[in-house]
This record gives structure tokens, sequence and C-alpha cells, in this order.
């Protein structure tokens, strides 16, 4: 069984079991979190899809962990024109683990 979940603005494609990074939640490490907004579930050959979302299906986690990802460098340069801007950046992270689908 599979669902599709919108969270932090992105939708992810989830199994049970499934461990995956979202972007931060508000939520301590070893925290039971659940998703209400789930788009789509489907288990073998029958998929329900929600318009958009779906009644009653509820998708729950837990926490994992916070963290950090990458360092991304920001430049912005214009040549003989005495303009450098240097930026770096690290995007907030949950790791979750989903414990369990249900479809009502």
């Amino acid at each position: 069984m599979y669902a599709v979940i919108a969270t932090g603005g992105k939708q992810y494609r989830v199994q049970e079991g499934s461990v995956l990074r979202v972007e931060k939640l508000a939520a301590e490490p070893g925290a039971e979190v659940k998703f209400d907004e789930v788009l789509l579930v489907g288990a073998g050959d029958s998929v329900k899809v929600g318009t958009p979302m779906l009644a009653g299906a509820v998708v729950s986690a837990t926490v994992q962990r916070h963290g950090q990802g990458d360092k991304v460098s920001i430049v912005k340069f214009r040549r003989r024109k005495h303009y450098l801007r240097m930026k770096n950046h690290r995007q907030s992270f949950t790791e979750i683990k989903v414990t369990g689908i249900k479809a009502d």
C-alpha cells in the first residue's frame, strides 16, 4: 500500500516503513506525527484519488531526527562593476519513518 501526502509545500509518495526527509516539523524526535493531507492511496490495482484530499485518510509517522542539508553557496557577480554578493544557506529538515497508512 502506498500514499501521496502533501507537507511543506511538496508532495511525497510514501510506503509503510519508508524513511524520508521533509521540511522541518515542530515535533521532538521519537514523537508521532499524522499527515491528514492525503492526495492518493493505492493498493495493487485499486487506487483512490481525492478531489483534492481524501476524506478520512491518515498517514502516521515517527520523527527520527532533525538536521540540516548540505551547504549551498549563492554568488551574484557583475564583472567590471565592483559588484559581488556571496551568501550561504543550509535548509533544515526532519527525517521521518512512515508507520501506517489508513484509508477509509
